[in-house]
């Protein structure tokens, strides 16, 4: 209880200490020219060092408000380049698939006008078998468009395949690509006939099967492009299917083996042209006068095209 009383005392003395300095500051103030002299000297050593260092506090804290606002206003500013981008990288996307559409469109144009003469009807590819290759898949059009079953297929500058089923509003489609698919072809500078035949494997490295071709004159080479022949009982004469890439002679020494690299990439397809048209096989087999080498072409067509589409 004494220490309370000893320690109220010390304040009241340290309090009227300090009120007898503010009289006598006040005093001096009114007595005294504070522009110079000593006390001018004094107050400049005590308070101009307080006074700079309020003056820098405030100067930093006014920066960091600046700074703050100023990252308030780049954030939301980059938030809406970050929009802008988006919109402006969606709405390139959209227009790089458009000019891509727009090409495969043109494509089918020009092959539209390369085989003028046969009625066809364009259907986009709504489905396919699993695995890489567009070896069996389904198209958008069918009975209501007047497609039918045995009608050719084509895109990308040449022969696709052929219809195999077909709905109202839907067709089914086998690649000459498949493994079950043969089509009675010909060299188109010689008209030698030959078949093609589908195997997905050989498909890895871009090619399609050669076989029997009967090029007794010795004039077939590679590079010679290979069309749809005019004994096919399934396929139209004259589509181009692909290029020889290989030739062999076969053991027998009648017959020639080899490889052609197909026209169609059976791993992109995406848009088709569906020939509305069936092949007409009554004419087929009087084309030469019933001549012994159309019967025999005839006969391995038979063969070959009992898997055929």
């Amino acid at each position: 209880m004494k220490k309370k009383t000893n320690d109220s005392i010390k304040s009241k003395y340290i309090f009227i200490f300090l009120m007898v300095i503010c009289f006598a500051l006040i005093f001096l103030t009114f007595t005294t020219d504070v522009a110079s002299g000593p006390f001018k000297q004094v107050t400049q050593f005590i308070i101009t060092p307080v006074q700079n260092g309020l003056n820098r506090v405030g100067t930093w804290i006014s920066e960091r408000g600046v700074y703050f606002r100023d990252s308030a206003d780049i954030y939301e500013e980059n938030q809406t380049l970050k929009e802008q981008v988006d919109q402006l990288t969606e709405e390139n996307t959209q227009l790089l698939q458009n000019q891509e559409e727009l090409n495969r469109l043109r494509e089918l144009y020009d092959l539209d006008s390369q085989y003028e003469d046969y009625p066809k009807v364009g259907a986009r590819i709504i489905a396919k078998s699993s695995g890489n290759w567009f070896n069996l898949f389904t198209i958008d059009k069918g009975t209501n468009d007047g497609i039918e079953i045995d009608h050719n297929v084509i895109a990308d500058g040449g022969l696709v395949g052929i219809v195999t089923e077909v709905g109202p509003d839907w067709a089914t489609v086998r690649a000459i690509c498949d493994d079950y698919s043969n089509v009675s072809a010909m060299v188109s500078t010689t008209s030698d006939i030959c078949v093609i035949s589908g195997n997905l494997t050989l498909l890895d490295e871009g090619k399609l099967e050669l076989s029997r071709l009967m090029d007794q004159e010795d004039e077939v080479s590679v590079g010679a492009s290979v069309v749809t022949s005019h004994i096919s009982d399934k396929y139209l004469p004259g589509i181009l299917i692909g290029y020889i890439s290989d030739l062999t002679e076969d053991s027998n020494q009648l017959t020639k083996s080899g490889y052609i690299t197909p026209v169609v990439d059976f791993k992109h397809l995406q848009e088709v042209l569906v020939i509305t048209q069936l092949k007409e096989t009554g004419d087929s087999n009087l084309e030469n006068d019933g001549s012994q080498g159309s019967q025999e072409s005839e006969t391995q067509e038979s063969e070959t095209e009992s898997v055929e589409g």
